[in-house]
């Protein structure tokens, strides 16, 4: 099977079986998500989920997230992983989406690189997910599971390595929704140990289950 077969095949069988993939994050604006993705750093959806009813509550805006102590964001969030620094992080970029963004979260992954907390693979999650631009957040489900299955080589050692060789591949109109196909699948079927192949749909694609199985 060429690479491009196998492509085609995963996102033949992702376009029918989970057409309406999205983030698990709860979020109601821009905003909202930012901060949940910041948040989300080496913790799971389902804390965040449980944290930021309250911190949105008592901020529900970036106006009145950048006017407060990290301390008092602590407060909030003391539950969520590396609660101090990402306070910090949280009311570094709040401040700056006032002060030079006019209170407007940015919609370039470059301008949003530019924001305290905000990496590469959190600037790409908000473009692909509020904007809908072909970039593709390789975190850790994204990284195993398109190097398992065979959508990007095994010389691939870094999140962006992975990250090009995805989009160049992957339709431009389609790398917002495949970003979420490939994390939905190693969350729940693709795991990182024991991946469930008994279940899974993309058997007769996989190079890990043809390895394993030794298929012909």
């Amino acid at each position: 099977m060429t690479k491009k077969e196998r492509y085609q095949h995963i996102i033949d069988y992702f376009s029918e079986h989970a057409p309406e993939a999205e983030t698990e994050l709860v979020y109601s604006n821009t905003y909202e998500l930012l901060v949940a993705v910041i948040l989300s750093a080496q913790c799971t959806d389902k804390r965040v989920n449980l944290t930021t009813p309250a911190l949105f509550k008592r901020f529900p805006t970036v106006y009145d997230l950048a006017k407060v102590s990290s301390d008092e964001v602590f407060s909030y969030i003391r539950s969520i992983s590396y609660p101090n620094n990402k306070a910090k992080h949280l009311v570094g970029m709040a401040q700056r989406v006032v002060d030079v963004f006019n209170g407007e979260i940015p919609s370039t992954v470059k301008d949003l690189q530019t924001l305290q907390g905000v990496g590469r693979k959190t600037a790409n999650v908000i473009a692909s997910v509020v904007f809908h631009q072909p970039t593709m957040a390789v975190d850790t489900h994204v990284y195993r599971v398109s190097k398992r299955i065979g959508l990007v080589t095994q010389t691939a050692k870094t999140p962006l390595e992975v990250e090009k060789q995805l989009v160049k591949y992957i339709p431009e109109e389609l790398v917002h929704i495949a970003h979420h196909w490939l994390i939905l699948h190693g969350r729940y079927v693709c795991i990182a140990r024991n991946p469930k192949c008994d279940i899974c749909g993309l058997k007769p694609f996989c190079a890990y289950y043809k390895k394993t199985y030794q298929l012909a």
